[in-house]
């Protein structure tokens, strides 16, 4: 096989891939080879003595693209495009282009290469046009962007260019004779993609395909490789012609980018989930509300005998364990009230210690790792003892066996482009550590979705995890997983420091109310106002049961009408999620009608959207005839309208 100029000459006549055009110091097309006539349409003879300029559109012509390309790559030695180019028949084509401005050996400017790339790149066969050796030489030797060498038919390097070495870091002398595997990663070269590769350009005329190459300083990049077999006049394989680009960052942006996509659909994923969960909640709410309601009504009205008070007893249970798991539904969708307060959070592990204990039975041994000085958190503490304990309880049921279930905190102070994604600022990191089965990366996906369990069916409700999701979420931290196959499960809970100048107040104790304390001494005029049928009897037969009088209403624009008729009220009790208008919305047009009405607003939501409006009374769902009392007692007794306050 020859060498020098003849093999330049034959790799670009060979090139269909590529339109590897010579352009004189003008701007006139001296050379066109197979690429130029496959992505064109024009044989030489059509092009050659031509300006450059006929490949461009007419309105790419109109504004003087051509002469500022030319004018760009003698001022910087080079200019890249990517937009459309004209072809034979006015057939328009869209092509990255590079413009190179190349001198001769003596400095003088010798013209330019221009190498245009059709995208998507199809590889065809057309017949091969010669030219001058040096032009050739000068073409390939120009080109910096690619890699452009010549094998043997063995796969040995028979010629190199700028392109090759700047890529590659290898100058020809170090590579020449070398074999092509040499550039290849050596899990692949070990592996015989290099022959394959190379079989496939023999049997089918190319190869094009990306994968990772090796640099003379061992560094490794991911290239795109074009290998283009090359046949005499006689068909015979004389050789191939291959081209290589480095295009890492074009990669490393694609996995940016997918990761990205990833998280937002994760993100988007859970917040639907969540949506989908908090308006479950909600109307269960309602259903527990009439439920519940009921049955302590029917306990005054049902004989002393044991069995009729159990079976309600019993029925009571079930439908707090109801409430209970809407208060968990409500914790993932970020939507539970929430009293936080600065905890200790030593001190609330320990005082549930023997609790735990109890809970996990005798084979899961029990540690804790705290050091000795641990700022306190900012958190609802009876929450966070419930996440604890579901999370403990998930320990122990991933450890059937026995084994070691660990709970330790530290604290750490989070930055920019921490792991947890946290606002810069500092946090306690908690943590549940157990030694069982372990989760591989689909489990992990999931394990924070509410009702998602890998346990058997009856022995979990899937909403431990997320009840412990939520409570971060909402409480300013993060909850992470780490897990693997084998080898335990560590959840972490980060919740923000407890600022000391906070002056949160500790939470007043429960004060039990005896049967005959439910009851008013001066009855008082209420207003209900809930469109929900069975809520809204439910609520009025406690209060009248209270010894109130009501009048109840389904929408708030009959209580703004039953206000404006002149309609005696002292306490309104209004529910928030109401179709047409909330409650904060109703209590404002109501404070506006009549300034310091007693409002009492019942939702089992935490965050209620609107303007705020002063002085409402919070009561949560699903209430109980208590419950109740208190919120009519504080709200008449806040503005001084009718009761004591106890």
């Amino acid at each position: 096989m020859s060498t020098g100029g003849d093999n330049y000459g034959r790799m670009v006549q060979a090139l269909d891939t590529l339109a590897m055009v010579f352009l004189d110091p003008q701007g006139r097309i001296t050379n066109w080879n197979a690429g130029g006539r496959r992505i064109f349409g024009y044989a030489a003879d059509e092009v050659i003595g031509q300006s450059f300029s006929m490949l461009y559109t007419p309105e790419a012509c109109a504004a003087g693209l051509p002469e500022q390309a030319l004018q760009a790559a003698r001022r910087a030695g080079r200019d890249e495009e990517t937009g459309w180019r004209l072809g034979k028949c006015e057939q328009r084509v869209w092509a990255r282009t590079i413009l190179e401005f190349v001198r001769d050996d003596a400095g003088e400017p010798a013209g330019y290469t221009y190498l245009v790339r059709d995208i998507p790149w199809p590889h065809q066969s057309d017949d091969m046009l010669g030219s001058n050796e040096q032009q050739f030489s000068l073409l390939v030797q120009g080109v910096r962007d690619y890699a452009i060498y010549m094998l043997d038919p063995d796969g040995h390097v028979a010629s190199w260019n700028a392109g090759a070495q700047r890529i590659k870091g290898y100058r020809a002398e170090e590579v020449l004779g070398k074999h092509f595997s040499h550039f290849y990663a050596d899990e692949d070269a070990s592996a015989g993609k290099p022959s394959r590769n190379l079989a496939v350009a023999r049997t089918q005329g190319v190869y094009e395909g990306e994968g990772w190459r090796q640099r003379k300083d061992g560094s490794l990049f991911w290239a795109h490789v074009v290998i283009d077999r090359l046949t005499d006049a006689d068909g015979r394989i004389v050789g191939f012609a291959k081209i290589t680009r480095d295009i890492t960052e074009k990669k490393r942006v694609e996995e940016e980018l997918a990761v990205a996509r990833e998280a937002l659909f994760q993100a988007q994923k859970s917040e639907s989930i969540g949506q989908l969960t908090g308006g479950v909640a909600h109307d269960f709410n309602n259903l527990l509300m009439a439920v519940m309601g009921n049955l302590e009504l029917l306990r005054k009205w049902l004989p002393p005998a044991t069995r009729p008070q159990l079976l309600l007893d019993n029925a009571m249970a079930g439908a707090q364990r109801g409430a209970a798991l809407t208060q968990r539904m409500l914790a993932f969708a970020r939507r539970q009230e929430l009293h936080p307060q600065p905890v200790d959070v030593p001190m609330l592990v320990h005082g549930m210690a023997e609790l735990i204990r109890r809970s996990l039975g005798p084979e899961v041994r029990i540690g804790t790792s705290f050091p000795l000085q641990l700022p306190r958190v900012l958190i609802d503490p009876n929450q966070l003892e419930l996440a604890l304990l579901n999370l403990a309880v998930n320990g122990r049921d991933a450890m059937p066996q026995g084994g070691r279930l660990e709970i330790g905190a530290r604290s750490e102070r989070v930055g920019e482009g921490h792991s947890t994604a946290l606002p810069p600022g500092e946090y306690v990191c908690l943590w549940v550590a157990d030694e069982g089965h372990g989760m591989d990366e689909e489990t992990l996906q999931r394990a924070t979705e509410p009702f998602f369990t890998t346990k058997g069916v009856g022995k979990g409700t899937g909403l431990g995890l997320s009840m412990a999701f939520g409570l971060a979420e909402q409480s300013g931290g993060r909850l992470l997983l780490q897990s693997q196959p084998g080898k335990g499960t560590t959840v972490e809970i980060w919740l923000p420091v407890a600022a000391a100048a906070l002056g949160v107040p500790a939470p007043a104790e429960e004060v039990s109310d005896t049967d005959a304390e439910l009851h008013c001494s001066e009855p008082l005029n209420l207003l209900i106002v809930d469109d929900d049928d069975l809520v809204l009897l439910s609520t009025m037969a406690m209060a009248e049961d209270l010894g109130h009088v009501v009048h109840a209403v389904r929408s708030a624009e009959e209580a703004i009408a039953y206000i404006d008729a002149g309609g005696e009220v002292d306490v309104v009790i209004t529910d928030q999620a109401m179709p047409g208008m909330t409650g904060v919305r109703l209590a404002g047009l109501l404070r506006e009608r009549t300034p310091g009405l007693p409002i009492v607003l019942a939702s089992g939501y935490a965050e209620l959207p609107g303007a705020p409006v002063p002085e409402l009374v919070r009561m949560g769902k699903p209430f109980t005839k208590r419950d109740l009392h208190r919120a009519i007692t504080d709200a008449a007794g806040q503005l001084g309208v009718a009761e004591e306050a106890r």
